[in-house]
């Protein structure tokens, strides 16, 4: 993990949803460690509505980026899912959006 690891903060975000955003910020910036933390932020809901299909999306980002803790717990994220979240998962990824840069 980088010197900037998100996920010793996620613990303020059950607490306070505001902390969301800066790690939001950082993980569209593709920093591999809060790709990863968006993807626990959703799965488990902190600071937010749990979300398995972004939870999906933001692991995918950062298992492209080689971390295999991501793959982990995206394994763990889509075995919990519905057909229709991962349906869902799948839209994001292929959306003409910007993603997040490397």
């Amino acid at each position: 993990m980088s010197d900037r690891s998100y996920l010793k903060d996620l613990i303020l975000l059950r607490n306070d949803p505001s902390k969301v955003g800066v790690v939001r910020e950082a993980a569209e910036r593709g920093e591999v460690d809060a790709l990863y933390a968006m993807g626990l932020i959703y799965a488990e809901g902190r600071g937010v509505e749990v979300d398995l299909a972004q939870a999906h999306y933001w692991l995918s980002l950062a298992i492209e980026q080689g971390d295999r803790d991501a793959d982990m717990l995206r394994n763990v994220v889509g075995s919990q899912m519905t057909e229709e979240e991962y349906q869902a998962a799948k839209r994001l990824w292929s959306s003409p959006g910007p993603r997040v840069l490397h």
